[in-house]
């Protein structure tokens, strides 16, 4: 059993190890008065049966992609670990760390306590997120499936340009592949991982392939038990997934995919809102890393932070100290926040 360190705690790191501890549905119990775990229990979503047959169906199929990735299926098996909440304060720190996203995490605090109630596996409604760009709806939900010791997936939906992209393409097409959503399932540890689809207001791509058009039953959990990926073609329960989705304008978003979500308007961070953020991720970055930076930030660099879009502090946060480096100093000072910003419209070339 592998233990990794993360904001909430500690996480279970789910290798193949931690896999035989968990046969027949037995839980992963966490014990120790030092560190929290998340709970764990595991989940079939497809059977090896069913494998088997659509190996002896695709027996005259000479997509070699296909007949391994089913091989792959078949050794690994289909349960994927459905994690619990192991307690009702488990995502507490997401205040101090996206603190202008209050109203999301006291709405969530609800359903992690039905699920610590029941003693039942974290699951919530598809969560749109709504606001200007830059302001940490992303950030969001990575902290969240920090916070649950979760899977997370990241999709940009801006960038699709076809319907397979999320329920993958037939493998009679050359260079065919699962969709995403399979791909998490089948590739990932857990049955409920976070997966977010970024800008799904931009979605575009050719009509006839609309890149929304899976998400009307992925989004509701009886069709999603039975979700079929194009490429791998058989029954795989996507029921379980955290759909958090994000966007600037909902005006751009078909009515059905809307009644299918709770809706968020996140607003930019106050000052005060700001400097924590700018606070958490220094910590954070400090943690994790032996560079010998002190593990608070001083008063001028959070302010220099502080007035900086969510999105933008992370990237000038590792230039900054990497401007220290340079100069050979343990500490930040302001001058390293404007030098990190000088690369970023300078011209490279002749």
């Amino acid at each position: 059993m592998l233990l990794s360190k993360c904001n909430s705690g500690f996480k279970l790191s789910l290798s193949t190890s931690v896999k035989e501890l968990v046969q027949h549905k037995e839980d992963v119990i966490m014990a120790h008065s030092d560190f929290r775990l998340s709970v764990a229990e595991e989940r079939t979503i497809y059977h090896v049966a069913d494998i088997e047959r659509a190996i002896e169906d695709a027996a005259g199929n000479r997509n070699e992609a296909l007949s391994c990735l089913y091989e792959k299926m078949k050794q690994r098996g289909g349960g994927r670990f459905l994690v619990r909440p192991n307690g009702p304060d488990m995502i507490d720190g997401l205040y101090d760390s996206c603190p202008n996203f209050r109203e999301v995490i006291d709405d969530l605090k609800k359903y992690v306590a039905l699920s610590v109630a029941g003693n039942e596996p974290m699951s919530f409604t598809p969560i749109l997120l709504l606001g200007e760009p830059g302001i940490g709806k992303t950030h969001f939900a990575r902290e969240l499936a920090n916070s649950l010791g979760t899977g997370h997936e990241f999709i940009s939906m801006s960038s699709l340009t076809a319907g397979w992209v999320l329920s993958g393409a037939s493998s009679q097409w050359s260079n065919a592949k699962p969709g995403k959503v399979a791909h998490t399932l089948v590739h990932g540890d857990f049955a409920n991982p976070i997966v977010v689809l970024d800008e799904v207001d931009k979605a575009g791509g050719d009509s006839r392939y609309d890149p929304m058009g899976a998400l009307y039953g992925l989004l509701e959990r009886d069709t999603a038990r039975a979700f079929k990926d194009e490429f791998i073609d058989i029954d795989i329960d996507a029921s379980h997934i955290l759909w958090v989705t994000t966007a600037n304008d909902e005006r751009a978003i078909p009515e059905p995919i809307l009644n299918r979500m709770n809706v968020y308007e996140v607003p930019r961070p106050d000052h005060d809102a700001a400097l924590r953020i700018a606070a958490t991720l220094y910590r954070e970055i400090v943690a994790e890393h032996d560079w010998g930076f002190p593990p608070e930030a001083e008063e001028n660099v959070l302010e220099r932070l502080g007035s900086l879009p969510p999105r933008d502090m992370r990237k000038r946060l590792m230039a900054a100290f990497g401007s220290a480096k340079l100069e050979g100093r343990n500490c930040l000072e302001e001058g390293d926040f404007e030098l990190a910003r000088m690369g970023r419209s300078r011209k490279i070339g002749f």
